[in-house]
Order: structure tokens, then C-alpha cells, then sequence
């Protein structure tokens, strides 16, 4: 670096700016239509796109691989996630699924992504619509590349152990496939647990990922008297006995396997910057959530949305998000993580009582002074009315 001089160095803004003015005068008045640093951001991030299903096929006995293409795809790192948008009867619906393809298979003459759907064993209104009825040649529309669940060279450890359960798999299945590519320079090993060996989901996936790099470790937990391997839970000393150096731990799965390997990590006392727990969704029952009033349980409210200069009431029961009631009423709301945690579905509350999911708050200290609540995580209490952008 060249120094000039105190006083020519310490001056360098008032040059700088000085410049800037002479460029401002001297300008066109005619604006320019093309902004090149703009078209690099709509590129990347284009928002929602329109991609059409190429090809269903079966993951294991309770789960099929979706594969969609499109002309372009935008960037996305492995481990994170996409939405699809449905429209399934009268209501408006947008889900998130980790994306089980990797970032290289976007990329070439012929892109795609893919996400792996398991048959829900309860209620699962838009798992059940896409595992029962989406076929090739569907078309879609939604946004690809979203959630912070990913490896970060810098805030990460090199070495990875990633904790997976069922459909949880998903996510490490991309990274592992952007490792073994020569990709994604990390080590991982992979705890995959699961209830019996005939269930285990894309397990010829996974293996075709192994090298010096990807380890992949099949824990079942069901009857299995044949299995060789691991057996039982991904507890503290299954972990501590894959675990070489400094590391980071990766978790996806059920709810169940969240609250028990929190606790698992915790006896091995693993500090909070190395665990990165994937967004789960809310929890199926609101009412076992701490804090929420359960003699509203039963209840059912006027929800008044505003958008714009129209006002429209719909039901909005007690125990289900605002977001669902929108959807349900065909009101569109845009939604990504469904956990409360990324914003996107954020709304004005404007009057009314709400309960806000503790296991999913992600709102900024300034939307909670102002009364913004994020609609997926967010529970009426009374009648309410909230502003709601216009899309």
C-alpha cells in the first residue's frame, strides 16, 4: 500500500467524495434501463420460479424421490432447503423440504433439484398430497435455496458429525454428494438412524457417497436380530465414539430425536457454537408448549385480515398457526421455514390476543416492540386483526 502522507491520507474521503460529486454533474439525464450488479442478484436470487416434476421414484418402502427441472436454477448450498407452493382444494399452501440433490446438479445442460417426501404416520396434509398424487409432468411453483443449515468453512469445523433421523437424512445426503463431486472440502460422518434396515431411506444414495472423506454409520433402533451394526438410539457415547478432533454437529430429524439429542450432546459437554440444529416445523400439538393457555384449546376466533383498503374474516382456530388459517381461507401468505424463524411470512398484528410458539420465536427485538409475529409460529388467543402485505 502506498502512503502519501498524514495530511493526503487522513483527506482521502473529502477526495473521494469530491470525485463523486464531479460524476453526479457530469452524468447523463437520461437513465440507464440495465443495472448489471441488479441482473447478478435477480440471477441468483430470482424468487419464485415455475419447475415441472421429471421423475417420481421410490427412496424406500415409506418414501419417494421427487426430481424437478427447470431452465435455471439459482445457487443454493447443500444442506439447505426449498419451498413448493400447492394449490390442494380451496386452500393456498407453501412447504419447505431440505434439498436431497447437491448444488453441482444444478449446474450443466441439464439442472435439477430433488427432495425426498416420506408418508407421514400422522396428519401430514401436504406430505400426504405429494407422496400420494404428485406425478411426472406436474408443474410447481416456488423458491429455491433458503435456510441457514449448512457448512460454513469459517464458523465450522472441518470435521462434521451429522445426527440424522428418517427423512432427516435428507439434507447430509446433498452435502455428502457435493463432497464425494470434490465440491465441498469438509469430513463427514454421517449417524443415520433408523427403525429397521428395509426401511432405511436412500441408502444406495448414501453409499455411493462413501470415500476418505464421507462415513456413513446406520444406527437401527427397532427389532433387527440380523443387523450387524449399530443398535439402539444416537446417544452420548455412540457419539463420542465417532467423534476425531474438533468438531461441529449437524442435527436433523423428528422433534423426539431433537429433544433427546440435545440432551445427549449436552453430557458430552459440546458448546453451544458447534451444534447447528435444522428448523423443525412447530410442534404437531401446541397445547404441551410452555406458557400456552390451555382453556382456549377448544377455541375458535374471527381473524380479520387487512390488505390494502379490503378487509376479509376467516376462522382462525386456537390450536393451528395464523399462517394455516390463511392458507385454509386461500389467502396467500409466503411462507419458507414454517419454524418461526426466517421472517418471510411476518405480519402486523393490529389488534387482538396471540401466543407465540417459545421453541420457534424468531422475531427481532424491534418486531416484538411493534407487534410484527411471525404467521407460522403465531397462535390466535382472541379475535384478532392483522396486516397482511398484498402479493
Amino acid at each position: 500500500m502506498k502512503i502519501k502522507g498524514f495530511l493526503k491520507d487522513v483527506g482521502g474521503a473529502g477526495r473521494v467524495t469530491k470525485r463523486r460529486q464531479e460524476v453526479f454533474d457530469n452524468a447523463s439525464s437520461s437513465p440507464k434501463p440495465y443495472d448489471p450488479i441488479g441482473a447478478v442478484a435477480k440471477a441468483l436470487h430470482p424468487g419464485f420460479l415455475r419447475f415441472k416434476v421429471e421423475e417420481v421414484r421410490v427412496a424406500s418402502p415409506t418414501a419417494k424421490t421427487i426430481r424437478f427441472v427447470a431452465p435455471h436454477f439459482p445457487y443454493f448450498m447443500a444442506g439447505q432447503f426449498m419451498t413448493i407452493r400447492l394449490q390442494i382444494g380451496d386452500s393456498l399452501v407453501t412447504r419447505p423440504y431440505s434439498i436431497s440433490s447437491s448444488p453441482f446438479q444444478t449446474r450443466g445442460e441439464h439442472p435439477f433439484v430433488e427432495i425426498t417426501v416420506r408418508k407421514p404416520r400422522a396428519d401430514g396434509f401436504v406430505a400426504d398430497y405429494l407422496y400420494d398424487n404428485v406425478k411426472v409432468g406436474d408443474e410447481f411453483e416456488g423458491e429455491v435455496g433458503l435456510g441457514e443449515f449448512h457448512y460454513d468453512a469459517i464458523r465450522d469445523a472441518k470435521n462434521v458429525v451429522a445426527l440424522a433421523g428418517g427423512s432427516g437424512i435428507t439434507p447430509f445426503l446433498s452435502m455428502a454428494r457435493e463432497i464425494a463431486f470434490g465440491k465441498l472440502d469438509m469430513n463427514l460422518t454421517i449417524l443415520f438412524g433408523s427403525v429397521s434396515e428395509e426401511d432405511i431411506i436412500l441408502r444406495e444414495e448414501l453409499e455411493k457417497c462413501v470415500c476418505d472423506k464421507v462415513n456413513v454409520v446406520h444406527v437401527l433402533s427397532g427389532d433387527n436380530p440380523n443387523w450387524k451394526g449399530e443398535k439402539g438410539f444416537i446417544n452420548a457415547e455412540l457419539i463420542q465414539k465417532y467423534t476425531h478432533g474438533d468438531t461441529t454437529y449437524f442435527v436433523c430429524g423428528p422433534q423426539a430425536m431433537y429433544d433427546f439429542v440435545r440432551k445427549e450432546l449436552e453430557k458430552l459437554k459440546v458448546p453451544a457454537r458447534r451444534i447447528r440444529f435444522e428448523v423443525f416445523g412447530t410442534p404437531r400439538d401446541i397445547t404441551k408448549a410452555e406458557g400456552f393457555p390451555l382453556d382456549k384449546a377448544d377455541k375458535t376466533f374471527e381473524l380479520t385480515v387487512v390488505q390494502g383498503i379490503h378487509e376479509t374474516v376467516i376462522p382462525a382456530k386456537a390450536t393451528e398457526p395464523i399462517a394455516v388459517a390463511l392458507e385454509r381461507s386461500g389467502l396467500k401468505v409466503h411462507t419458507a421455514c414454517r419454524s418461526g424463524a426466517c421472517g418471510f411470512c411476518r405480519v402486523l398484528v393490529l389488534e387482538g390476543d396471540f401466543f407465540v410458539c417459545p421453541t420457534g420465536d424468531g422475531r427481532r427485538a424491534a418486531d416484538k416492540d411493534f407487534g410484527y409475529v411471525h404467521s407460522c409460529a403465531t397462535y390466535p388467543l382472541s379475535n384478532i386483526k392483522i396486516k397482511l402485505n398484498i402479493e
